[in-house]
């Protein structure tokens, strides 16, 4: 599936792969997410294989009525304030969606699977 938006010019058709690509972008940078669970182990472990980077690791995109809907598998970094490390990353997911590529999303679920010790 792909979200379709249209404009005077044409017909713009932006992929769930795509999505997840940006969204696990903006995951990335935010301080206090030290990785990405994976949630398709063939798909992560061959990208490994092939030592290519996946941005979309961790990272589902649904199609709803209203919108779009994302979760986003993080590891913590331990030390850190969970509930703020959630809140940055729902913030940068959105705004880089709203500004990259035009789509809202209707819900950003950041779902924790582990912390991790930040080696010094």
């Amino acid at each position: 599936m792909a979200v379709k938006i249209q404009n005077q010019f044409g017909n713009i058709d932006i992929s769930n792969d795509v999505i997840a690509t940006v969204v696990g972008g903006a995951a990335t940078e935010i301080f206090g997410i030290v990785g990405m669970a994976s949630k398709n182990q063939i798909r992560d472990n061959l990208n490994e294989i092939l030592k290519r980077d996946n941005y979309a690791k961790g990272v589902v995109v649904r199609q709803e009525d209203e919108g779009i809907a994302v979760d986003v598998y993080i590891i913590a970094g331990y030390g850190t304030k969970i509930s703020e490390v959630c809140r940055n990353a729902q913030n940068k997911v959105k705004y880089n969606l709203e500004t990259m590529l035009g789509v809202t999303a209707k819900s950003v679920n950041i779902i924790v699977q582990g912390v991790r010790v930040i080696g010094e």
